[in-house]
């Protein structure tokens, strides 16, 4: 019995010992795990790819069944570090949404080859014929160009930049959202002045098939919010107001608009210390031979008689192009996006006084980025933004031709009929001074519905991201 019972005490020993080693044992390696040491093989693991986290559902308003306003459809088509997206708060230090865009390694092919070669020519910074034009003055403009992929009027713009007087004390930037090689031939041949090119890091060659671009598993346009539901695609808790969800081919000229800014502004090592005006065109506009002279005398003006003025505008949509009698003579307005959105130039105190509305513009539910700037300049600014516009326009938009007209129409007719009203007015071109309308009181204008097509949260993150940091220059 005794024997027995010493036999039954060593065996409670032996359990009682084999559980406390095993206790100990997997307390260290919990604390290894949740300690995050450097080294172990499993730590490791868990944070090398950090992988977005959803951003936080917004819910829409109820009740938005009115019918989607869309009146104007536009063609348009950093690469970033991932970082985790933290919700935002409502009260308390503003949490900045993070980029939402997944980064990936994997890409071969076509793909793989275009996001090279656009990481190479973001990282490079190179810009050309210095060895001609070493130096630009104070008062040099930068025209910052928006190409897609027209090559004919591109083609056309560049022509009309030649014939522009003083045109070689500029820096010239194409600012690309699709890589062409084509494309690419004809900016080196540009030797008029310093040029170079930047590209909207999220093309749409890249990102064909993920966010930004379309996500299979993204919800159609037209799709109801209950079925999406139904199905879960992924971006179904965020239809625009009128119920529709996002359409690539849109939203993708709203970022590109607002990237290439947040990177001239603040990134690209030949601008970031830029002061003075950067006029912004696109690869379908046409410039006259003093449209660069034009711009100055229009900025001096901000120095001695408008110092309030915050856009110069070169273009304008009236049908008249008179210049005798109007081609010296400036109109000081409020902005207004669909008057004064065609060669529209800031300098770096307007840009800075917008910072502080980004929220409000990369959330604002249009998927124009010139209504939303409206919107801005209503809402956010106050004063809001004024502008100083010709009364006789020194750049066109040709690209209208073929879209707006019904009948014969093509580019080069109208860029015959341009020159041949450029030249019977080349007296009233680069006038000695300028004579300002008198200030009067800004008509009321009542604010316009937003066009929607920006209702999706992935949208608004990315937006917000472009000026958090200088993306282009990550390497995935």
């Amino acid at each position: 019995m005794r024997l027995r019972r010493l036999h039954k005490l060593a065996i409670a020993i032996t359990c009682l010992l084999m559980y406390t080693m095993y206790r100990v044992t997997n307390d260290d390696n919990d604390g290894n795990q949740d300690g995050g040491v450097a080294g172990g093989a499993n730590a490791g693991a868990d944070h090398s790819l950090n992988v977005a986290k959803p951003v936080q559902p917004v819910k829409p308003n109820k009740g938005q069944s009115e019918e989607h306003p869309r009146v104007k459809k536009q063609d348009a088509v950093v690469i970033g570090v991932n970082h985790n997206v933290k919700e935002v708060k409502q009260s308390g230090p503003e949490v900045l949404p993070a980029n939402p865009v997944k980064v990936r390694t994997n890409r071969t092919g076509e793909a793989e080859r275009i996001r090279q070669a656009i990481l190479d020519v973001n990282s490079k910074e190179e810009v050309r014929n210095l060895a001609r034009f070493p130096t630009r003055s104070n008062a040099s403009v930068v025209i910052l160009v928006m190409v897609h992929k027209r090559l004919e009027y591109l083609r056309y713009l560049i022509n009309s930049l030649r014939q522009v007087r003083d045109i070689g004390d500029a820096l010239l930037i194409f600012s690309h959202d699709y890589y062409s090689e084509e494309i690419n031939a004809l900016i080196r041949t540009v030797d008029f002045c310093q040029t170079m090119q930047i590209f909207y890091p999220y093309l749409l060659q890249i990102y064909e098939k993920e966010f930004p671009g379309e996500d299979p598993g993204d919800c159609p346009r037209d799709m109801k919010r209950d079925r999406a539901k139904e199905i879960k695609c992924n971006n179904w808790e965020h239809p625009d107001k009128y119920g529709h969800y996002r359409e690539v081919r849109f939203v993708m000229t709203k970022h590109h608009w607002f990237w290439k800014l947040q990177h001239v502004f603040g990134g690209l090592s030949a601008t970031k210390n830029h002061k003075g005006l950067v006029l912004l065109i696109e690869e379908d506009h046409y410039m006259t031979p003093d449209a660069y002279y034009m711009l100055q005398k229009m900025y001096e003006l901000k120095g001695s008689k408008c110092s309030e003025c915050d856009i110069f505008t070169l273009g304008t949509y009236e049908k008249s192009r008179r210049y005798k009698d109007r081609g010296n003579t400036v109109d000081v307005l409020q902005f207004y996006s669909s008057r004064h959105n065609m060669g529209m130039a800031l300098d770096r105190s307007t840009w800075d006084r917008l910072q502080p509305c980004v929220k409000e513009f990369c959330n604002y539910d249009d998927y124009n980025w010139d209504w939303t700037l409206q919107h801005v300049s209503l809402t956010c600014l106050k004063p809001s933004l004024s502008v100083i516009v010709p009364k006789a326009p020194r750049i066109f938009h040709i690209g209208e031709c073929g879209i707006h007209h019904k009948g014969k129409c093509n580019a080069a007719e109208l860029v015959k009929q341009l020159d041949s009203v450029v030249a019977s007015s080349s007296d009233y071109l680069f006038p000695e001074s300028l004579t300002m309308t008198p200030l009067t009181r800004a008509l009321y204008r009542k604010m316009p519905k937003p066009n929607g097509g920006w209702g999706d949260v992935r949208d608004h993150s990315l937006c917000m991201a472009y000026g958090q940091t200088d993306a282009t220059k990550a390497r995935s």
